[in-house]
C-alpha cells in the first residue's frame, strides 16, 4: 500500500497530463472509493506511460522530488483521504 515506499498518484481531477518525480509508482486512478485497481507503473528509459486503467498520461520530471507529482494534490497517500483512519477504527 502507499505506506511501503511505493509513491501512489490519482488523477481525480481528470487531468489530461500528470507530472510525477518517480519512474516507478502505483496508479489508483480517481480517490477511493472510485479508485480503480492500484497498478504498478515503470516508465524503465521512457519519460511517459499511459496507465491502461485509466489513460492518465504521466511524463517523469527530474526537477520534482520522487514521490511528489504537478499537481502536488495528486499524490495519494492513505492518510490524506481517511480511509486508513476509518480502517483501523472499526
Amino acid at each position: 500500500m502507499a505506506d511501503k515506499g511505493v509513491p501512489h498518484f490519482h488523477n481525480q481531477p481528470g487531468l489530461r497530463v500528470v507530472a510525477v518525480g518517480s519512474k516507478e509508482f502505483m496508479c489508483i486512478g480517481a480517490l477511493p472509493p472510485f479508485d480503480h485497481p492500484h497498478v504498478f507503473l515503470d516508465m524503465g528509459a521512457d519519460t511517459e506511460i499511459i496507465c491502461q486503467y485509466c489513460s492518465t498520461l504521466f511524463r517523469y520530471d527530474a526537477q520534482l522530488k520522487p514521490g511528489t507529482a504537478e499537481p502536488a494534490s495528486c499524490v495519494w497517500t492513505e492518510a490524506a483521504d481517511g480511509i486508513g483512519k476509518r480502517e483501523k477504527a472499526a
